[in-house]
């Protein structure tokens, strides 16, 4: 998401270290069928009744409610549909070094989230907007750093080249949307900060690395193993998503 400015001291611990109070491995995992394009497409057109688990973050920033949108981008691989996410450059003001979605604060010239999650993916990891057919949103997430943000999903056709941004993408990266769609793989966290109890989810996802010329990646060496830590709003809307397709 793009860097803001005008916000009150933030928190600063490591999520990684704070503990474990839960794995959700006694729930169900989204059945397979219900992860293709097609599937995906139907359930969007024609919605189940469902509640969203999460919501809203407890407030950490003094500063007005902004809009902000993001894209879920479900690239449709052979071996069955990813999620293309980023992890933020160490430099940025807020949310540094963190796993994202690609997206941002919606400006005044975006016609809608939709042309503001479109325009952030391509600022920021140059995903061209012919490669990519949304096909619905999510509920409304509001962050601790009160941006209201909205999750446009899409199915992304392959063969595009990824080119980050080096001033807000370090890495850009695929998950399985199958890891993700099974809470065996959905932790809870608890920390207490200055008097209130904040709770998250995270989804560690370990992945070999290979390089591989022109995917716009960059792993700290070749063949190695990195977690990719998803944790706070980014798991929170992917939660959500588990119980939309789940419902």
């Amino acid at each position: 998401m793009t860097t803001f400015t005008s916000l009150s001291k933030l928190p600063h611990f490591n999520p990684r270290e704070v503990p474990v109070t839960g794995v959700d491995a006694h729930l169900p995992a989204v059945p397979a069928e219900r992860l293709t394009p097609q599937a995906l497409r139907h359930r969007f057109a024609v919605p189940p009744v469902w509640q969203p688990e999460l919501r809203q973050e407890p407030r950490f920033a003094d500063r007005a409610p902004a809009a902000a949108s993001v894209l879920v981008p479900l690239v449709d691989r052979p071996g069955g549909l990813t999620v293309l996410l980023t992890e933020r450059t160490a430099n940025l003001s807020t949310h540094s070094g963190q796993v994202a979605f690609p997206g941002g604060k919606v400006d005044p010239e975006d016609r809608s989230v939709v042309d503001a999650a479109l325009r952030e993916a391509q600022e920021e990891v140059d995903l061209p907007r012919t490669h990519v057919d949304v096909i619905g949103q999510l509920p409304v997430y509001v962050t601790g750093t009160q941006f209201i943000v909205t999750p446009v999903v899409a199915v992304v056709r392959p063969g595009f080249v990824l080119h980050p941004n080096p001033h807000e993408v370090a890495h850009a990266f695929e998950v399985p949307l199958a890891f993700l769609m099974n809470p065996a793989h959905h932790r809870r966290h608890r920390l207490e900060w200055e008097g209130q109890l904040r709770e998250w989810f995270s989804m560690p996802y370990v992945e070999r690395v290979r390089v591989e010329p022109g995917t716009g990646e960059s792993p700290p060496m070749p063949d190695s193993e990195v977690e990719r830590f998803i944790w706070g709003a980014t798991a929170g809307m992917l939660r959500n998503f588990y119980r939309f397709l789940s419902a």
